[in-house]
């Protein structure tokens, strides 16, 4: 039994003469396309909308809606804008085709026409956007093989119980800018770790799988945090394309002291929520971004603090928004802790995921990476 290699490909015809469109109909047929007729505009973007036809074969003269006005709204419709669309007219002046282009057609061809310019034009322009989708395909599996590779290299709260954290991480695209890591240092020693590479491309994406080596390798007992951060400087300023660097926080929390070490690197601050009044502070720590200088000051900033408070850290698109409900830095922070303190009696991680709903549950549009990661003592 034969099996069919691939869909057939469709050609949608747009004219109101019944001759012209069935002459284009039959010769086209005859190539082996499927052709779909239309004889004006309106029913032709709702027969686009639907059938997605390979190609759009379009008259510019048509009575009501015109072949431009057709093309436009064609294009204005994301179900249908990247289909090409090829003006078929009797119209010749320059100032119609230059029209006929802005309006988002890829060809132009002029009446009386001959068959095998059609058809070379037409083979022409289905390679064009067979070959761009060929691209977009191979970029998007890609795309999607960092995200995957990113996903694999993040733990999970479920994966790693003792450490007593809660996390929410939803990139903007595929390849995230943001990341976080949680390492034990020893049974009662934790290290956690967010950042915020610069950009949202496969350069960023890159800079964050190699924080996690970087981290693996640096953070241990031996090294004091600001150590940590300096040996990872070192190393990112030498591996990190140009014009990329990050902002970061590092909290190294020793369970048996009850004392948090916060390293801050250009983050935003870390959101404290102390058990015993329910209350919460932003803990700024000064200290220079990664990857950008070969010599960086830390000043860390040593807490003491209790079992069952809380800490709080997360990249800027948790506390700025976007759309309707963007915030300036201080208003953001200020939001966020109080949510911090309203989900306190929930465990840590429905705590984080309702904190996330609350800010952005309505939200349907993402401009940024969005990173909050919350830690009980």
């Amino acid at each position: 039994m034969l099996e069919k290699k691939k869909d057939l490909t469709k050609i949608l015809i747009v004219d109101d003469t019944p001759v012209m469109l069935t002459v284009l109909q039959k010769f086209l047929e005859m190539e082996g396309y499927v052709i779909i007729p239309a004889t004006n505009g309106p029913d032709a973007r709702k027969i686009a909308e639907k059938e997605s036809p390979d190609l759009i074969l379009l008259d510019i003269m048509m009575p009501g809606e015109s072949g431009l006005e057709t093309c436009e709204k064609l294009k204005k419709n994301p179900k249908t804008i990247d289909i090409p669309v090829i003006f078929i007219s009797a119209v010749t002046d320059i100032d119609s085709k230059v029209k006929g282009f802005e309006f988002g057609a890829v060809d132009y061809i002029t009446k009386p026409f001959e068959k095998q310019e059609v058809l070379a034009r037409v083979r022409i322009h289905l390679k064009l956007r067979y070959a761009n989708e060929a691209i977009i395909k191979a970029q998007a599996d890609k795309l999607q093989q960092v995200k995957e590779a990113q996903e694999a290299i993040l733990v999970k709260p479920g994966d790693f119980p003792e450490a007593q954290f809660g996390v929410y991480f939803m990139p903007i695209y595929e390849a995230g800018g943001d990341f976080y890591d949680v390492l034990q240092l020893s049974e009662k020693i934790f290290a956690f770790f967010v950042s915020d590479v610069s950009g949202h491309d496969l350069k960023s994406s890159y800079l964050t799988s190699a924080l996690k080596a970087l981290l693996t390798q640096h953070a241990s007992i031996t090294n004091k945090p600001e150590e940590t951060m300096k040996t990872m400087n070192r190393v990112l300023t030498t591996i990190a394309p140009d014009g990329k660097y990050l902002t970061a926080c590092y909290c190294f929390l020793n369970r048996l002291k009850n004392r948090l070490t916060i390293v801050n690197a250009g983050h935003p601050p870390v959101i404290y929520v102390n058990k015993k009044n329910l209350d919460y502070e932003a803990h700024e720590a000064e200290g220079d971004i990664l990857g950008a200088f070969q010599n960086v000051v830390f000043k860390p900033l040593d807490l003491k603090v209790s079992p069952g408070d809380r800490f709080f850290l997360y990249s800027d698109g948790f506390i700025e928004g976007f759309g309707d409900m963007r915030k300036s830095r201080k208003e953001g922070i200020e939001v966020l802790g109080k949510l911090c303190i309203k989900t306190f009696d929930l465990p840590i991680n429905e705590a984080i995921q309702k904190i996330q709903l609350d800010l952005f549950g309505q939200q349907h549009e993402q401009e940024d990476d969005l990173l909050l990661l919350g830690v009980e003592v």
